[in-house]
C-alpha cells in the first residue's frame, strides 16, 4: 500500500477468501518420503501468520486508473474558490507495467529485510553461515 496509486493489496486468495468456506480456503499439507511435506494448493499466497509456507509468494494489487481524462472533470480554483473544468495535462496510456516492476521490488525488499532479521550478521559470510546452519537444523528435525 506504500506504492503510489495502489489502492488495495491482497495475498493469495485475499478478499476472495472471505467469500469462501474454510474448507475451500485452507491449503492441506501432505507428506511423501520422496518429496517431504508439500501442499497441492497455495490459497495462502506463500505465507501463513507471517511465516513462509515455502510456496511461491502471490501478491495482487489494485491500482487506481490513470488521471488522464479527455472529458474535463469539475473542480474548484484554489485561489478564487470559483468552479471550473479541469483540462487535460497529460496522456498516459497505461502505468500498470511500471507499477508491476515497482510492486515486485517492494515485495522483494520486504522479504530480504525479513530474511536478514532471521539470518543477519555483520558480513555476507556470517549471513550465509547462519542460513546454512538453519537448513542443517531443519533437516535434523
Amino acid at each position: 500500500m506504500g506504492v503510489q496509486a495502489i489502492k488495495g493489496v491482497e495475498i493469495g486468495l485475499g478478499f476472495d477468501a472471505a467469500r469462501r468456506l474454510g474448507s475451500e480456503v485452507h491449503d492441506e499439507i501432505f507428506y511423501e518420503a520422496s518429496q517431504g511435506f508439500y501442499r497441492e494448493t497455495n490459497g495462502a499466497g506463500g505465507t501463513e501468520g507471517g511465516i513462509s509456507t515455502g510456496m511461491p509468494v502471490v501478491v495482487r494489487a489494485a491500482m487506481k486508473p490513470i488521471p488522464t481524462l479527455y472529458k474535463p472533470l469539475r473542480s474548484v480554483d484554489v485561489n478564487t474558490k470559483e468552479p471550473f473544468e479541469a483540462v487535460v495535462e497529460r496522456s498516459d496510456v497505461c502505468a500498470v507495467p511500471a507499477a508491476a516492476v515497482v510492486g515486485e521490488n517492494v515485495v522483494a525488499w520486504v522479504i530480504a529485510d525479513l530474511f536478514l532479521d532471521k539470518f543477519g550478521g555483520d558480513s555476507m559470510q556470517e549471513v550465509e553461515r547462519n542460513y546454512r546452519n538453519y537448513l542443517e537444523q531443519v533437516k535434523r528435525r
